[in-house]
């Protein structure tokens, strides 16, 4: 073996060993975002407060978590992606623990909602810009975004299993101390990841930029939110604050209040950057990054993915809990057909990049996955067999596994290594959104579709699968032509998928 040879070798060996905590890194965020859901009767019951209460906690960890993103993002740049990445499994640690050992809803949200969000926001563009950069190759990245992915699609999936299983056998603080001590270890197989500097002065941190972004996108998956309890049309309820009813019963939703509130910050904040980038000053998110056609559709599809995903086992969720009549561990349980489909694709995310562009794998993965709610629709009834969802959950989530790999990998590898850090964090943001407005949709869905016997639950689905074919209408239109691994000609014209 040359010294060259073994070089490139030990240099692969190093890259793989990162792999394994940053995989880890992303199971756990996905499944500190499901996993609640089925411990708050629990945890209401042992902090004496409402699950009004402990759902609110959970909507903040949410906002937290989207709101920052895209600061949390810039912060690579300028403090380094390995430290952010560090940084952020700190303060998420810290919150674990702290709502491990809270005796109060305050504490609870001060530690989950708030230290776990803000570490989500740390730790989780870092683990894409680091994939990125470490194989320049875009068939060997596609294979550990695989794996990035699968783990997940895995804690998302797996979220609600182990957390009922967990909360069940011992008790909801369990559940934080299990994620305290994956963690921990995760911080010691950190120390393998190798970040070079990077090249020239780092920027300045846009600090009216990240308040913008941030108050926007606070509003905008706040309004999504609110759409459980007000629905997307007329209001179902009064929106008052304080003792003031703002909007009666029967008029327009405040969801769409919040969301104007939003779209006027997200606005400001474009014109602020805009102004900045004629000054020649450094900011949060450069406007170049939106006159990418190939990332601005990968951006689509990316955000559709993670609506039909979470909107899809939302609706599967409460159809179980409320027709079948079961708990959150048979529920779990019966999600495993599409936890093995996510993982399954993951796994061949590298051989399928050997043989077919990204843009034919996700307009592959639109397909099976709109194929395999079809065979939901079909198959499954009020008391139908457990193997009626079998076919349709298995193909739903290979479509989702096949897709979400490729579309990360069109967007990432769109980019420049110095474009990472900014791409990375618009990325998640727009993922973030994507899983608010999928089960905020289906919430509403639900609610305003009086049916029978499972209908409504029909409904949801159609409209999931109606979303999805969008999505595969948006993979079409991605051009034809092979990605350049990290290399685009011009800012403005990006490398083909």
């Amino acid at each position: 073996m040359t010294d060259t040879t073994a070089s490139e070798a030990g240099a692969g060996a190093a890259a793989r060993a990162m792999i394994l905590p940053l995989a880890l890194a992303q199971f756990i965020a996905s499944y500190a975002a499901t996993n609640m859901n089925v411990a708050i009767s629990a945890i209401a019951t042992d902090l004496g407060t409402t699950v009004a209460g402990v759902q609110t906690a959970i909507t903040l960890f949410t906002l937290t978590m989207a709101a920052l993103m895209i600061p949390g993002s810039k912060l690579t740049d300028i403090w380094g992606r390995k430290r952010c990445f560090v940084l952020g499994l700190g303060v998420y640690g810290v919150g674990a623990l702290l709502a491990a050992l809270a005796q109060g809803l305050g504490l609870l949200i001060f530690g989950y909602s708030l230290l776990e969000g803000v570490g989500s926001a740390l730790m989780i563009p870092p683990i894409y810009i680091l994939v990125t950069v470490a194989f320049p190759d875009v068939k060997s990245r596609a294979r550990y975004f695989g794996v990035v992915s699968g783990a997940g699609g895995l804690g998302a999936a797996a979220g609600p299993l182990i957390g009922g299983l967990v909360t069940s056998a011992i008790s909801w603080r369990a559940s934080f101390g299990l994620q305290v001590l994956v963690v921990a270890w995760i911080i010691l197989l950190a120390r393998k990841i190798t970040d070079p500097a990077p090249a020239g002065p780092r920027p300045r941190f846009d600090l009216t930029g990240a308040i913008l972004s941030a108050a926007g996108l606070f509003f905008v998956v706040l309004g999504l939110l609110q759409s459980r309890t007000y629905g997307f049309g007329k209001s179902r309820q009064n929106f008052t604050i304080g003792s003031t009813v703002v909007i009666p019963k029967g008029s327009i939703s405040p969801v769409w209040l919040f969301v104007a509130i939003g779209a006027l910050f997200l606005l400001w904040f474009f014109l602020h950057v805009r102004s900045r980038e004629r000054k020649g000053r450094d900011v949060l998110l450069p406007l170049r990054l939106f006159r990418n056609k190939i990332a601005n559709l990968g951006l689509g599809t990316q955000t559709i993915q993670w609506l039909i995903l979470q909107g899809s086992f939302f609706t599967v969720s409460v159809y179980l809990q409320e027709v079948w009549k079961y708990n959150a561990i048979q529920t779990g349980l019966m999600l495993t057909p599409a936890t093995i489909g996510i993982l399954a694709a993951s796994a061949g995310a590298g051989r399928f990049a050997r043989r077919h562009p990204q843009r034919w794998l996700i307009i592959a993965g639109f397909l099976a996955t709109a194929v395999g709610m079809i065979l939901l629709l079909v198959l499954v009834r009020a008391h139908s067999g457990i193997w009626t969802w079998v076919p349709g959950l298995l193909l739903f989530g290979a479509g989702v596994g096949v897709m979400l790999t490729s579309s990360v990998n069109v967007v990432q590898s769109s980019f420049p290594d110095a474009d990472q850090g900014d791409i990375s964090g618009l990325s998640r943001s727009v993922s973030n959104l994507g899983s608010s407005f999928g089960t905020a949709l289906v919430g509403s869905v639900l609610v305003a579709v009086a049916l029978p016997e499972g209908k409504p639950f029909a409904v949801a689905l159609t409209v999931m699968l109606v979303i999805a074919l969008i999505g595969l209408v948006l993979a079409v239109l991605i051009p034809r032509q092979p990605i350049e691994a990290s290399q685009p000609a011009e800012p403005t014209t990006a490398p083909a998928a």
